[in-house]
């Protein structure tokens, strides 16, 4: 039996989630092979010129749109936003403050408000 470690890799749509980038927008050698542990590291530590401009201008994956908007993911499906948007999408978006997303930022607020709450009752519990 051989004793070297074979390397870790992952399918291209669960590297570009880690990266949160939208799969699709992803250059075409990315979709389409296997992304190793250390390959994902090294897009992480020094992203190529593709992953910061997708970063910076999208299209973003709805996890990304979401935190941008400060709202869940399912808030997003409620508002109707099931495609990827780029950044200026968002900012438009967040300009023109639709009630649905006014709704949904409160909504949100309140399900953190409420995390918040549970978490001091559980460290008060264990003082």
């Amino acid at each position: 039996m051989s004793s070297q470690k074979t390397a870790q890799t992952m399918k291209p749509a669960t590297a570009a989630k880690k990266l949160g980038v939208y799969l699709e927008a992803t250059p075409e050698e990315f979709q389409q092979g296997v992304v190793s542990r250390d390959e994902l590291n090294a897009l992480q530590a020094d992203p190529p010129e593709w992953l910061r401009e997708l970063r910076r201008t999208g299209p973003h994956p709805r996890p990304v749109i979401a935190a941008r908007l400060a709202i869940s993911i399912s808030g997003l499906a409620r508002g109707g936003v099931t495609e990827p948007l780029t950044t200026e999408q968002i900012e438009e978006l967040r300009e023109e403050n639709p009630e649905w997303l006014q709704r949904e930022r409160a909504i949100q607020a309140d399900v953190q408000a409420e995390a918040e709450r549970v978490r001091e009752a559980k460290a008060a519990k264990r003082h």
